[in-house]
């Protein structure tokens, strides 16, 4: 059976090994010819096994590199638990930015994804990893790389609507004492002088590394098959001109790499220097007229939806790998958050700088407007325990403590709330509620 090139003393057995180290430092790849005991270093691709009624007749080669890779790609229940802990920790650090400078996409994978093909490995085809816990990763570079090049494609207007996105000089910042143009891709992805100038400038977004939830608890081994290796691969002689000519009488090559699988969720996270930016290009930070988002989201958005239907992530995206699609139930869910998380900062804000006494009239004005949410229009009182909590903080304000324009913004309150909501007489309310001796103080 194939056996992996370490040391006896570490044994066979790697079922607890991450997946990065089953695909490198242990992968059961090494075969042995039972007959000889050789160890078959220069044809590690295969396997030899005996057959026949004494096991002596034949020797027969069996190909063990799709089964070595198969068993790298299993996860364990500490891999699939030890994925989820570091989703979390990603979403846990994206809750300490503040909701206008995070944009926080959903997806999933609709085709399979595989980076890190250029990695030395001994099947010829890497993988990417995230050391040091071993499970597999999109470096957020290589979204970064993607992304400027969807911007990039949008710009140029061979796909039809920009979606904003222009070559078009926004700012011009000084840089080494010599004032630098930037467009807007520029300005968020950075600005990359070919030709050995010095001026260059950092983009305002930062992209995060992304950790899939791979779907069906393995990664899956894909095969690709070059029919034209003994032309691409040949050593030509140059003194001779001497080369072979490409045709389909090669012997192609099966070459086995890993994917994830499709189905599997990826989650993007981009943060914003708004200072920055403020600095740059203040207008990238105005909001949208229809989803009231930063002009900088919407045009990432489309960057984004743009390289998930046409670009693809990761390594063979010519041929489709890389294909996602994104969540828009999720998206519209966590803006729903965002709004609400700005509305309760903007309402603690504003409490901040009221008295405690307004800050009572505030809080029972949103109770009475939760209320009217609740009657959907309906012309009924308020119900019993709102009732008293209403005559309580009346009889608060009869008594010392309270000024009398904090008594008329809570006479005020309830008169807009019991005529126009409820519509009982207010003369008749005010009566009742003991409201008459304020009205006349002031």
């Amino acid at each position: 059976m194939p056996v992996a090139a370490v040391p006896a003393y570490l044994g066979q057995n790697f079922a607890d090994a991450s997946p990065a180290l089953r695909f490198g430092m242990y992968l059961s790849l090494w075969g042995v010819n039972r007959r000889t005991r050789q160890l078959l270093w220069t044809t590690h691709d295969l396997d030899y096994q005996v057959r026949g009624q004494e096991r002596q007749e034949r020797e027969v080669k069996i190909e063990n590199k799709t089964s070595a890779l198969a068993d790298s790609g299993r996860l364990s229940k500490r891999d699939v638990n030890l994925m989820k802990e570091l989703e979390a920790r990603f979403s846990a650090c994206a809750e300490t930015v503040p909701a206008a400078c995070l944009l926080q996409l959903e997806t999933q994978a609709v085709a399979p994804f595989t980076t890190g093909l250029g990695n030395e490995h001994p099947l010829e085809n890497g993988f990417a990893f995230l050391n040091p816990y071993g499970l597999p990763y999109l470096p957020g570079s290589g979204v970064k790389g993607v992304l400027r090049r969807a911007a990039q494609e949008l710009a140029d207007g061979s796909w039809g609507d920009t979606h904003g996105w222009s070559r078009e000089t926004i700012a011009t910042p000084t840089v080494n004492q010599r004032k630098v143009g930037l467009s807007v891709i520029d300005v968020l992805f950075g600005r990359e002088p070919a030709g050995g100038e010095s001026e260059h400038v950092r983009g305002v977004l930062s992209f995060w590394d992304v950790i899939p939830q791979i779907e069906g608890g393995r990664l899956l081994v894909e095969v690709m098959t070059p029919h034209q290796s003994h032309y691409y691969q040949q050593k030509r002689d140059r003194r001779s001109g001497d080369s072979t000519t490409p045709h389909d009488s090669g012997q192609p090559t099966p070459i086995s790499f890993l994917t994830v699988p499709p189905g599997s969720s990826f989650r993007f996270h981009v943060v914003c220097d708004e200072v920055r930016l403020k600095r740059l290009a203040p207008a990238l930070l105005e909001p949208n007229r229809d989803d009231d988002e930063p002009c900088w989201k919407n045009l990432l958005l489309a960057a984004f939806e743009h390289a998930f239907q046409w670009l693809g992530f990761g390594a063979k995206t010519a041929v489709g790998y890389g294909a996602m699609a994104l969540d828009r139930d999720a998206l519209n869910r966590a803006r729903q958050a965002q709004r609400k998380a700005a509305e309760e900062a903007r309402r603690r804000a504003t409490l901040d700088k009221l008295s405690e006494n307004q800050r009572k009239i505030v809080q029972l004005q949103e109770k009475l407007q939760q209320r009217r949410q609740e009657l959907h229009g309906r012309k009924e009182r308020w119900g019993q325990a709102l009732t008293a909590e209403v005559q309580a903080l009346v009889n608060q304000a009869r008594g010392e403590g309270w000024t009398n324009e904090e008594r008329s913004q809570l006479a005020a309150m309830l008169q807009q709330w019991l005529e126009q909501v409820i519509e009982i007489d207010w003369k008749e309310a005010r009566k009742r509620l003991g409201l008459t001796p304020w009205l006349n103080q002031s």
